[in-house]
């Protein structure tokens, strides 16, 4: 009897779940509606307000997928002081995502992805950029828009080896003699960071 109850019981909680998956649109495909008698009853209360805003009125419908991929990729690259790359179409970029080297492509799909400390590279035709990022964010669209935010970026080309060398042994001397908990930290994080930009630079 317990059987067939649990049975019709999932039955019926998977009918219902199904029915309003199905039945269901999206907050933003979801038209934004007055209610004119709200309206009209705050008017009275309150003639000389504005009556409140819902958050429907606030949503933006989502942008349009095009029906064929493209084939550029736009890049927005931006740091907090400056902006790298803006609009910039270009044929793939493969950034350091935490759970590793990730390839984009136009037409991938929307992801949102973690940085870690590494380099990306940006490919246009047969000339690649490369930059050191120690971390931030990656958004990907699906209208193949990339928006990368790192915290901080410098071309490869501008980091000297003989500077990172010598970076690397301060921070590893710092995580040796490290008394507290606080500069095991920040001396962790200096030697990642370092064997990053050291592994970068001789691969």
């Amino acid at each position: 009897m317990f059987r067939q109850a649990s049975r019709l019981l999932s039955r019926s909680v998977a009918a219902g779940s199904s029915k309003s998956a199905t039945a269901r649109a999206f907050s933003t495909e979801v038209p934004s509606t007055i209610d004119s008698t709200f309206v009209e009853s705050w008017k009275k209360v309150a003639p000389n307000m504005d009556p409140p805003q819902t958050p429907s009125s606030f949503m933006k419908p989502r942008p349009s997928t095009a029906s064929s991929i493209p084939t550029k990729l736009t890049v927005n690259f931006v740091l907090p002081y400056a902006s790298e790359l803006s609009g910039k179409e270009v044929d793939m970029v493969i950034i350091p995502a935490t759970t590793g080297q990730m390839g984009v492509l136009p037409g991938h799909v929307p992801t949102i992805a973690e940085l870690k400390p590494g380099i990306m590279s940006v490919h246009e035709g047969t000339d690649v950029k490369k930059y050191f990022v120690s971390s931030g964010f990656a958004f990907l669209h699906a209208n193949s828009v990339a928006d990368i935010i790192a915290v901080e970026a410098v071309p490869l080309e501008n980091i000297d080896p003989s500077q990172v060398q010598k970076g690397l042994a301060e921070f590893t001397q710092k995580l040796a003699s490290a008394a507290t908990d606080l500069e095991k930290a920040e001396a962790q994080i200096g030697v990642e960071v370092h064997s990053a930009i050291n592994a970068a630079l001789t691969g």
